[in-house]
């Protein structure tokens, strides 16, 4: 059996082991609180985990584009929500060929999404279902107010080939609450309009362990649970001994003794930081990060007492882990050093 010495750098290594741990710790909270789990596959792009969140007991799962959706269908995924406005001729045609395979809801926050969506589903008889998204905080896509969610739905319950599915959010980290209480608010203006509101669906995992029993959201999509990344550890979500996911790399300069650099730079471990004050940490290293980037080096701030050699190789926890994802053609589960199997990352790249 290969091992991960045998692998070139950069590489992704996935730790089988802690990424089955985190779905069924996921899955639990969610059973316990009486929340269906759609996960995000944004963050592993695979079908074999998308499958794995399924079998744990996922309701189905969540893309953002059509493409990584197409994907998913085609290795035979069949309850799939896109939360994505969809617009112009090309799309809608590709999304209505994708309804016909499998059961499929979509998001609008606009009379122009739902009007294309509208004219392209027409069968009575196997309606799309479409929520309204809201905008509960983030500042990002999403109706402004409880109104303009009424009015929506009543659009979308009118038509045809359209069928009112309930609330989406995606709340901004921190302030579920805020969230909360503007969907109850919205809710209770579509019943006081005859309109039923049997599904919330709301994002985020850090904010998803914070969920009980009580709330109004009936539907949790998070994403970067099954690996969990340095900013998640910032958020509490857990430790990096749970983080599954690292990019093994090289050092293959030390000029100075507190300056070391891998051959891992944006193009492996990305600069989104999430708000981190530096890209990544040396796993088993507390006093190494990786504090810049250029496109082909990683520069790594040794602390005192911390060293490296030319030549050695490292594993770096980074900030964000779904951007590294799609940086990469092929990720490695692990078994300690052992390497498992090699999976290519199919959904990467789907951006249409």
């Amino acid at each position: 059996m290969p091992t991960i010495h045998d692998l070139d750098t950069p590489s992704i290594l996935i730790d089988a082991a802690r990424a089955e741990a985190n779905i069924a710790r996921a899955q639990a909270h969610a059973d316990k609180n009486g929340l269906k789990l759609r996960p995000h596959i944004k963050t592993h792009k695979l079908p074999y985990w998308a499958k794995k969140q399924v079998a744990a007991g996922a309701v189905g799962i969540t893309c953002q584009k059509i493409g990584e959706a197409e994907v998913m269908a085609d290795a035979g995924l069949t309850d799939i929500f896109l939360p994505y406005n969809i617009l112009g001729r090309a799309k809608l045609e590709r999304l209505l060929a994708l309804h016909r395979r499998v059961i499929l809801s979509v998001t609008a926050d606009s009379t122009e999404t739902i009007d294309g969506l509208a004219a392209t589903f027409t069968d009575a008889g196997h309606r799309l279902t479409v929520l309204v998204e809201c905008d509960t905080g983030m500042g990002r896509c999403g109706v402004q107010t409880a109104g303009e969610a009424v009015g929506l739905a009543r659009q979308i319950d009118t038509a045809k080939g359209l069928a009112f599915g309930g609330l989406m959010t995606y709340p901004a980290a921190g302030r579920a609450a805020e969230a909360e209480a503007w969907l109850a608010n919205a809710s209770q203006a579509l019943a006081v309009c005859g309109l039923a509101c049997e599904r919330i669906s709301s994002g985020g995992t850090p904010d998803m362990w914070r969920s009980s029993k009580d709330s109004v959201v009936t539907e949790y999509r998070p994403g970067t649970y099954i690996y969990l990344d340095r900013y998640q550890v910032a958020k509490g979500v857990g430790t990096l001994n749970d983080c599954a996911l690292t990019v093994l790399a090289t050092v293959v300069s030390h000029p100075t003794l507190t300056r070391a650099i891998l051959d891992s730079g944006s193009k492996a471990l990305s600069s989104d930081t999430l708000g981190l004050a530096d890209f990544g940490e040396l796993l088993g290293m507390p006093d190494a990060r990786v504090t810049g980037l250029s496109e082909e080096h990683g520069t790594v701030t040794l602390g005192e007492g911390a060293s490296l050699r030319i030549g050695e190789r490292v594993r770096v926890v980074p900030d964000h882990c779904c951007v590294v994802t799609n940086l990469f053609d092929q990720v490695h589960l692990i078994d300690g050093d052992k390497v498992l199997e090699t999976l290519s990352v199919v959904a990467r790249g789907r951006m249409g």
